[in-house]
Parts: C-alpha cells; sequence; structure tokens
C-alpha cells in the first residue's frame, strides 16, 4: 500500500512509519517540518505528488495543552489551517482515505485551544468526501527521544538528571498511559476500517505520583515536588478503550528508562 504521512519525526510517527515499513508499505511522501528535507503542512498548497497514494496518515500537529493556552495563534496554525491545508493536498492529489490523530482529551468537559483544534480536525475530516478513520491516542510514550517533550520524556530525563518530577495537581492526580507498540497496533488495526472513530488507550487510571515514584526507584535519583493544576486541563484522565492496550505502565517506563540512559 502507498501512503503518505505527516508528522514521521515524532514519538507516534517514527513508530508508525518502522512498522509500516516493515509491513511492505511504500511512502510515497513524508511531511514534517523537522524532516531533512523540512516541509510545513501549512504550506501544502504547490506540493505535488505523482504517484498513487492509497491513505494519508495525518499526525503533524502542535500538541502541548499547556503551550496551547499561551500561544492560541500556534494552535490555529498548525492544528486548524494545517489541517485544513492537508485536506486540500488530499483532494488535489486524488487520496482517497485519511487517518487524522486527534485526542482523547476531545472527551473531557476541560475545553482548551488544543481540543477546539482537535474538535475542527475531527469535523473537517468528515465534511470532505473521502474516507476516514479518527484515531484519539492516550498519553503515548516509550523509547524515542521525544522532542515535543510529553511527560515521560521530562519526567525520566529530570530524574536522570537529579532533578525534580513536577506534578501539576495533588497526589490523586491520574492518566491513562499508553505503551508505544501498542498504540501502534491498535493505530494500523483500526486504520483498516472507515468512517469510524476510536479511543486508544489502556483503560486503566494511574496516579501520577506512582509513575514518578517508579521512575525515581529505577533511575536512583530525583525528587517529586506538587504545583497548583494546569488551566483547563483534566485531573483524572481514565479512556473507556475500542482498542485495549496491555502494556504495564511499569514495564513500559522500564524500557523507556533504559532507552533514555545513554542519552541523558
Amino acid at each position: 500500500m502507498n501512503f503518505v504521512l505527516t508528522g514521521h519525526k515524532g514519538l507516534i510517527g517514527s513508530a508508525l512509519l518502522k512498522r509500516l515499513e516493515a509491513r511492505g508499505d511504500t511512502a510515497i511522501d513524508l511531511i514534517d517540518i523537522r524532516g531533512d528535507s523540512p516541509v510545513d503542512i501549512r504550506n501544502l498548497k504547490h506540493w505535488h505528488i505523482y504517484s498513487p497514494v492509497d491513505v494519508l496518515y495525518h499526525l503533524a500537529s502542535f500538541c502541548k495543552i499547556n503551550q496551547s493556552i499561551k500561544c492560541l495563534p500556534k494552535t490555529f496554525e498548525h492544528n486548524v489551517r494545517g489541517t485544513y491545508e492537508v485536506m486540500n493536498f488530499c483532494r488535489r492529489n486524488n487520496i482517497p482515505k485519511i487517518v487524522f490523530t486527534s485526542s482523547t482529551r476531545v472527551l473531557y468537559p476541560e475545553k482548551n485551544p488544543y481540543t477546539a483544534s482537535k474538535v475542527y480536525g475531527e469535523e473537517i475530516v468528515k465534511a470532505y468526501e473521502m474516507e476516514y478513520v479518527i484515531i484519539r491516542p492516550s498519553t503515548v510514550y516509550g523509547p524515542h527521544w521525544d522532542e515535543t517533550g510529553r511527560l515521560v520524556h521530562i519526567w525520566v530525563t529530570a530524574a536522570l538528571r537529579g532533578e525534580e518530577l513536577k506534578i501539576y495537581g495533588d497526589e490523586n492526580k491520574t492518566l491513562d498511559f499508553t505503551y508505544i507498540d501498542d498504540f501502534v497496533d491498535a493505530f494500523l488495526k483500526c486504520s483498516e476500517t472507515t468512517n469510524a472513530e476510536y479511543n486508544i488507550g489502556t483503560g486503566r487510571e494511574i496516579k501520577l505520583v506512582d509513575v514518578a515514584e517508579h521512575i525515581i526507584k529505577v533511575v536512583g535519583k530525583g525528587t517529586i515536588g506538587f504545583y497548583p493544576p494546569e488551566k483547563l486541563q483534566p485531573q483524572n484522565v481514565v479512556i473507556d478503550t475500542d482498542v485495549p492496550c496491555n502494556t504495564d505502565v511499569f514495564t513500559g517506563l522500564d524500557k523507556t528508562i533504559e532507552f533514555y540512559r545513554s542519552r541523558v
């Protein structure tokens, strides 16, 4: 199968690309502002492909919620206008199907610029006359140097440097952590369907303080600090998952920490 992938330099995108290539699929184009030949999804108006494409996987986005609140224009530019340009790119190049990566945060009552941009993305992919699949991940992590700076990346690197692991909330704050290999398995399975939406996580609520304590125990250094909750973000997250991801968070953390040890 021939595909185009946006965001192939990120945690999920890089793992997905490896899996697609391993099963024999062909990348017709890779679009990422961080790529060896950088391409910005906002500037696809004159970007063309010259081979048939079966599906476009759209992962590129500005995905830091706290930063999206501080920088609304950046969220709009990358997630709203960027997704609009991706959809028009699909139309111009006769790509019949898109798999759009949204977020499970759209399911919660707390709203912010990031969730608003993902709701927009979900609605616009439905509005075009092409097949679609919407994937909503929950706190994906794993052995990859995460330039986006997700929570596990921040905490593992902090612990390895003997620094503080910051929790924005109290000891009862929770998340549903999804190991990258499980997520890619679920992503590919869901991508085989048409015109559907999927929430992907473990379905298990894990206290952040337990995660932080495990990282500190394995690494052998680091401290925990509690801070006021971040604005417009849920304090308790557990996903009613459509495709169970079964890797235990502490097993996944051990693999992730081992990857980071030689890089910090």
